[in-house]
Formats: C-alpha cells, sequence, structure tokens
C-alpha cells in the first residue's frame, strides 16, 4: 500500500478493508489525504492540504431499502440523485432536502454523493420544520484517522448503545474519519405542494410577513425572500424582478388547500398575492435550495450567514453601507445568502453579525487563494476550540484526513 501511495495521486477504493489499508499507509508514510467523492464539494471550507485524494467513487450503491420501514443503507459514495430516484419510485424523500453545492461551482447539477451531504451536514429549505441532515441519520460505518474500522448507530430511530459518533461526524467534513456506509431514516412524499407568492414587500416586511406565517397554524415548510432582481434569477425568470416572499405549504391535497385559503387571505392584506402549485413550486424551492440566483458562473464571494430570523435584513442593510452586497434569504431569514463583488471581507460581516445579535458566518464560495487566506468557517470560542481540538486528537491524531479543510 505504501507503494500504490507513491505511485498514484488518486486512490480508489471498494471495499472497507481497502480504506483502511489506505489509510494506514498514509499515517506510516506521513502522507495526508483529501478525502472526497465526486469532488463537487471540493470548493466547501479551506483548501485541502494534501497531495493525495482518497476517491469513494467505487464504493456506491444502495444497500438496504425498506420502504415500509422508512429507512435506507446506501455506501458512502452514492450518488444523491440515484437515492432520490429510487425514493422517488416509492412515493418517499429525504425530509433534509440536501442542497446541491455543484452548480454553485460551476458544475453540473446531480453529483454529490450522500457521504458528502453527511459529512458537509447539507440541509435545505424544509430544514426549518424536519431538521438538519444529522437530525436524519441513523447510523454509520467508518475508518478513523487512526485506520480503526468502527460502527454507530443503526437501522432504527431509537438506539441508545452508547455515544452517537454519527451525530459528531456529521458536519465535519471528513476530518475525523472517512464514512463508508450510512443508514438514513426517509419519510413519504408530500402528496400536493403549494407556493403562495407575496409580491413587493421590502426585506424587512418580508421577514414580518414570514414570521407571522411561521406562527399561523399553516404548517408552513418552507419560507424565504427573494429582494427585487433577485427574483429574476429562479425558475428561468418567470417571476420577473419584483420582490417575492415565498411560503411552501405541502401535505394532502383538501388539506393544503384549506391552508393555503386561510394563509393566503391574512397575507394578501400585506401584499400582491400569487400562487405556484405543483412542479413549478418544486422548481422554484429547488432554486432557492441550491442558490440559483447565485450560481452564476463566477468565484465571487458568496456568505452564507446563520441569525435570527428577524434580525438578517438588518445584518445585511449595515453590510450595504460599506459594500456592494447582493443578498437573500431562506429559513424564515434565518439564513441569509450574500455574494459580494470583491473580497471576501470575513471581519466587517462578523462584525455586522455580532452587532445584530449574532450568528454564524460560513465562507461558501470563493477563489482558493482568498479561502485559504480567510477564516472560511465561524472562529470558535476557546472552551469549544479546545473541545474539537481533543476529539481531532481522538479521531486523527497524525492529522492525516482532510488536513487544514476546516482550519
Amino acid at each position: 500500500m505504501a507503494e500504490i501511495l507513491e505511485n498514484h495521486s488518486i486512490l480508489s477504493p471498494s471495499s472497507v478493508a481497502e480504506v483502511r489499508d489506505i489509510i494506514a499507509a498514509a499515517i506510516s508514510a506521513d502522507e495526508p489525504l483529501a478525502i472526497e467523492g465526486t469532488g463537487s464539494k471540493r470548493g466547501l471550507g479551506r483548501p485541502v492540504q494534501a497531495a493525495r485524494t482518497l476517491s469513494l467513487t467505487r464504493m456506491s450503491g444502495v444497500t438496504l431499502y425498506e420502504p415500509e420501514e422508512l429507512v435506507l443503507s446506501a455506501r458512502a459514495g452514492t450518488p444523491i440523485a440515484e437515492i432520490e430516484a429510487l425514493l422517488d419510485q416509492h412515493r418517499q424523500r429525504l425530509e433534509f432536502e440536501p442542497m446541491d453545492y455543484g452548480p454553485l461551482f460551476g458544475l453540473p447539477a446531480g453529483q454529490g454523493t450522500i457521504g458528502g451531504v453527511v459529512a458537509c451536514n447539507l440541509s435545505g429549505p424544509r430544514r426549518l420544520k424536519q431538521g438538519a441532515a444529522r437530525d436524519h441519520v441513523l447510523g454509520v460505518a467508518a475508518v478513523s484517522g487512526r485506520a480503526e474500522i468502527f460502527k454507530s448507530g443503526g437501522r432504527v430511530v431509537k438506539n441508545v448503545t452508547g455515544y452517537d459518533l454519527s451525530k459528531g461526524l456529521t458536519g465535519s467534513f471528513g476530518t475525523l474519519a472517512v464514512m463508508t456506509d450510512l443508514t438514513v431514516k426517509v419519510m413519504p412524499k408530500a402528496e400536493t405542494e403549494t407556493t403562495l407568492v407575496l409580491r413587493g414587500l421590502g426585506d424587512e416586511q418580508a421577514a414580518g410577513a414570514m414570521a407571522a406565517a411561521m406562527g399561523s397554524s399553516a404548517e408552513v415548510s418552507g419560507a424565504a425572500h427573494l429582494p427585487a432582481l433577485v427574483a429574476r434569477r429562479v425558475l428561468s425568470g418567470e417571476l420577473g424582478s419584483d420582490p417575492a416572499t415565498l411560503i411552501r405549504l405541502e401535505g394532502f391535497g383538501p388539506s393544503v388547500a384549506a391552508r393555503a385559503a386561510h394563509l393566503g387571505a391574512a397575507l394578501s392584506k400585506v401584499g400582491r398575492l400569487e400562487r405556484l402549485e405543483g412542479e413549478a413550486s418544486v422548481a422554484l424551492w429547488r432554486d432557492v435550495r441550491d442558490a440559483k440566483p447565485f450560481a452564476d458562473g463566477t468565484m465571487r464571494p458568496v456568505w452564507r450567514l446563520s441569525c435570527a430570523p428577524t434580525r438578517g435584513h438588518e445584518v445585511v442593510m449595515a453590510l450595504r453601507m460599506h459594500l456592494a452586497v447582493d443578498a437573500f434569504y431562506d429559513w424564515q431569514g434565518g439564513l441569509v445568502w450574500l455574494r459580494l463583488d470583491g473580497e471576501p471581507e470575513a471581519a466587517m460581516i462578523r462584525a455586522a453579525l455580532a452587532a445584530h445579535g449574532g450568528g454564524h458566518a460560513f465562507l461558501a464560495r470563493a477563489e482558493d487563494g482568498a479561502r485559504a487566506a480567510t477564516p472560511v468557517f465561524q472562529p470558535q470560542p476557546g472552551p469549544l476550540a479546545a473541545l474539537s481540538g481533543r476529539l481531532k486528537d481522538q479521531f486523527d491524531p497524525k492529522g492525516v484526513l482532510n488536513p487544514g479543510r476546516m482550519g
């Protein structure tokens, strides 16, 4: 295996044992590894400081699917598109609605893998109702940076076997262990989907409207706001340029119709109301999920800000006093997507967040040089950073897995 590390820049194991052997050889040779599937999320985080890549593309395929039990297991390199197609045949879905980062980086859609989605804890607009990816992971099999094979969790929702390592690995960006197999819970697909589109609201008005909708009995599953001009960059321009505040309702047909009528009557007093049904609504939320307004073929800096839903517009307004900023809002305004024309301006963005209730700022896209020079992830407080360091030392003491990815 040491010879393999010496002669090949990309290593593609087909079994857990081969993954373990590659990591063991990397430890022995002091040769760090970049960990990835198809590479669709290579631009997330800081550039990895490794000359060789451990690719999981050969470790692909659904290994268990029991629709009646709402559970699915797959190897880490299985494309999300393949999983979603299988689930769709049984009128089921991944409830956390994982984002596809490929288009934001100028790559084709549908290239991401289940391992990458869980490693980065990717979630879409439905997160505000159904939780993040980590809330849907039942179990994982993985190989640590010590070249030790381990498993965590199982195939049932309730599991009390000890520490839930699967939750710890979710969102670790491949820096603790290489996940080889994953089990997730799935849910029935909604029979009907309707989006209420409120037109012409400013950012502050939209924040109020979304808060009112979320606080109602309408069981909203998505709330987003596209300011003026941003709206024309979704649905192939069909929404036009006027601001669009989006409220999604899902479920059984009669229930959705009743909830839409009740909520629509209240919202129509605030602004002009339109509706999108079925596939048009699905396509619209896919564009919001994948940050389509900023998938512009450039590498201009794009930030994801997490903050209090009612304060996001304040952060954007404060930044616009000093920077050329384009923005739109998801998660009822608790997720702010920002695109800048120049440098990442991390210090200014984080200062604006701190001045308006606090939050987290993650640099989701930038040129490699900017990512290398910028604290991409929100800096952790001292005690939390120390805890993260101890966790890294336990799982990957030699630092062979995705070195530099998270800092």
